[in-house]
């Protein structure tokens, strides 16, 4: 089973390889991320790169799942800096690499950053996903609120509009 563990600012840019691998896996099998195909390595690094100041400052929180073969899993917590918001989060890029899915892991993941948030003094969660994908139906199963659906809201990696369901989750 994978250990799940808090990035450091450190341990973050020390994770940037392994954490582009599972963003070019799940953006390979389709999942809409906010990156087309084609989407390599390269860019899939520089984009966790570019996430870098908001993990130095503490708005951006990111876990990694690790094996001793890397990192398979990711999740991130993205908490509100504007003095009205500071109550509520993002759960944003949940992945989980094709090698190690159907084993709980991503419920695992969601799970640690929910109870971070939680931690942190945040009540209330928001996400959003490609509507009828895995993740919906993870979502759906795991006590979040869809409040609804948007048609045509993001393009999956081929470049086709997919809807789009946005949750959210109480932890008051």
């Amino acid at each position: 089973m994978p250990t799940i563990t808090h990035l450091s600012p450190e341990g973050f840019g020390a994770a940037v390889k392994g954490l582009a691998d599972v963003l070019v896996d799940a953006v390979a099998d389709g999942a809409s991320l906010g990156f087309l195909q084609p989407f390599d390595h390269q860019e899939a690094a520089a984009w966790w790169e570019s996430r870098q100041p908001a993990v130095d400052v503490g708005t951006l929180r990111v876990w990694a799942a690790e094996t001793p073969d890397g990192i398979v899993g990711t999740v991130s917590l993205a908490l509100e800096p504007r003095a009205n918001g500071r109550h509520r989060a993002e759960i944003v890029k949940l992945m989980v690499h094709r090698t190690a899915r159907g084993r709980g892991l991503a419920r695992r993941l969601l799970s640690t950053a929910e109870q971070a948030a939680q931690e942190a003094g945040v009540t209330l969660l928001l996400l959003d996903t490609e509507a009828d994908s895995a993740a919906d139906r993870l979502y759906a199963t795991t006590g979040w609120t869809r409040f609804g659906t948007v048609p045509a809201y993001a393009a999956d990696p081929a470049g086709v509009l997919q809807d789009c369901s946005f949750f959210y989750k109480n932890l008051a």
